[in-house]
């Protein structure tokens, strides 16, 4: 329902950016133990050249605010260090997630500029050239601009065959440069093949554990990062990010504690950095988005409710980099939404409020929750009137859809979804599932709340309410594939089977749903039940 990009856009942005003497004290206390192992010899003067590699540690960990004050000091302390105003230039531009405005682009290139007119070696030479192939030209296509980017970092990296900070940034900038949409996961392929040979060889290198968690962030290759995902906490445990990225396999694969023990780190690392006033206060809602939604699956809703609790309870964020949003009032938006639609509180979700101060993006995840609370609710004439409101923020959105792209792709799915559920409602079932299956056999799983429910499960749950259980399980197994232990997938599956003859194909969902579970506290009638059919059927068994 949601564009991951957009989220993760806000996810790792700081509240605010302390000058950099401010807080120089603060990089000096971190070590190659916390943020991992790099080595980047630089021409700099011997006395930076720890900070140096500390600044490449924190663009490996994706810790963007601190790695730009660091490089900053590093001007001031040593004017004729090139490659420290590369630092900076790398330091704005988050190259998986973000496309830098036009004035980024000039400061990034200024820096750059800076940096060529600077004594600099070779090497260094390679890597500012490379970099200045992104920052050119502002008016071309972000695109074009991303590909050459790479391909001049693959340059470096064939020229440098030694050098694994070039092997790794090669690495990322293939991940950066994969076209929109691709199923052929050609990039990524490449990519691992760089990484898993360096990850073999440097085991404590921030960025190689950390791009093969993302080379690998697909439900068809999730299996695969298991072993970084495992890594990389270990390597940077200072890093916010570090903590919290691992939780994207983890969250991939269903292992629901080792989710929520992530992300759980993360939270804590960011909030006592930020009390000491370093960058990234931000990244915590990302790490919540996923916290939420992993407790949603384990039948704790009562830990969703304090994060959402919490999160309210927050005072106002300003800036976020310059993007002009604060990331509190998206939580806001998504974090309730998700908790009442995961628990089915059909008319807790239509009485929603709409976020004062969100964007009309944050606010359409509340009318469309609103939109498939009163319809599946029975209040049709509410539903229409919410999907009146997606409507005009479609036809909004829709006249500057060149550049809110994503915006306008995320807005008219939540649409697809309402209308669906309103089609259902109204009784035209042949119609609803039309709704759906145009978004549904486009999405790749999902792993945070803010994401909404998969459509395949919304089918599920369609067809089964339509009293055709065997098609039913057939969209809650391939919710199953993508989004392996959701809970409402595997009641559904578990009813879906039951009610076409299938008891043991039953039993055994029943029964994962009750392990996930484990330990839980929830009152949901459907785990209620899930955990009667197996008291039951054992019992049965053992007396036999």
């Amino acid at each position: 329902m949601r564009i991951c990009a957009l989220l993760l856009a806000f996810s790792v942005c700081s509240c605010a950016i302390a000058a950099a003497d401010d807080e120089s004290h603060h990089h000096e206390e971190l070590t190659e133990a916390q943020l991992g192992t790099v080595h980047f010899p630089s021409s700099c003067l011997a006395s930076v050249q720890k900070s140096v590699e500390r600044g490449v540690a924190m663009l490996h960990s994706f810790w963007y605010e601190e790695a730009e004050k660091q490089f900053a000091q590093i001007e001031k302390q040593d004017p004729q260090c090139a490659i420290a105003h590369w630092g900076v230039a790398m330091s704005l531009w988050h190259q998986l997630w973000n496309h830098p405005d036009k004035p980024t682009l000039e400061r990034g290139g200024a820096e750059l500029k800076t940096a060529r007119s600077l004594h600099a070696t070779p090497r260094e030479k390679d890597y500012i050239a490379a970099l200045s192939t992104f920052y050119a030209h502002p008016g071309r296509p972000y695109q074009k601009r991303v590909k050459a980017y790479s391909q001049a970092m693959e340059k470096v990296y064939r020229r440098n065959a030694d050098d694994h900070e070039a092997a790794a940034f090669y690495a990322l900038s293939l991940l950066a440069a994969e076209p929109e949409h691709d199923k052929s996961n050609a990039n990524r392929k490449q990519a691992a093949a760089v990484l898993e040979k360096l990850f073999s060889e440097e085991p404590n290198h921030p960025g190689v554990a950390h791009y093969l968690i993302h080379t690998y962030d697909k439900p068809d290759m999730a299996q695969q990062g298991l072993p970084a995902a495992r890594r990389y906490a270990q390597v940077a445990p200072a890093a916010p990010h570090a903590l919290h990225m691992p939780a994207h396999i983890f969250a991939r694969l269903g292992l629901w504690q080792d989710d929520i023990d992530s992300n759980v780190r993360s939270i804590a690392a960011t909030q006592k950095e930020a009390a000491e006033h370093m960058g990234g206060e931000g990244h915590q809602f990302h790490a919540m988005d996923f916290l939420v939604y992993a407790y949603l699956q384990t039948g704790r809703e009562a830990d969703a409710q304090k994060i959402i609790d919490e999160v309210r309870a927050m005072p106002a964020m300003h800036d976020m980099y310059g993007m002009g949003f604060d990331p509190r009032m998206f939580a806001l938006s998504t974090f309730p939404a998700s908790y009442e639609l995961e628990l089915r509180h059909w008319s807790q979700a239509a009485q929603l409020t709409v976020v004062s101060g969100a964007s009309d993006f944050d606010q359409s995840v509340t009318y469309t929750a609103r939109a498939i609370g009163a319809a599946r609710g029975g209040s049709l004439e509410q539903a229409g009137k919410e999907i009146a409101q997606l409507e005009s923020m479609q036809k909004k959105l829709g006249a500057h859809r060149k550049k809110d792209q994503g915006e306008y792709e995320g807005v008219s799915d939540e649409l697809t979804e309402a209308r669906a559920w309103l089609a259902h409602a109204q009784g035209h079932h042949d119609e609803a599932v039309r709704f759906l299956r145009t978004i549904a056999d486009k999405e790749e799983g999902e792993a945070e709340a803010s994401q909404g429910i998969p459509a395949h499960e919304m089918l599920g749950d369609m067809l089964l309410e339509s009293k055709h259980p065997e098609e039913a399980l057939a969209e809650y197994e391939t919710t199953l594939k993508t989004n392996p232990g959701r809970f409402d997938a595997l009641y559904g599956a578990a009813q879906a089977a039951e009610q076409a003859g299938k008891h043991d194909k039953a039993n055994d969902y029943y029964s994962q749903l009750v392990k996930n579970c484990d330990g839980a506290t929830s009152e949901r009638t459907e785990l209620k039940h899930a955990r009667q059919v197996i008291e039951a059927r054992a019992a049965a068994s053992s007396g036999r």
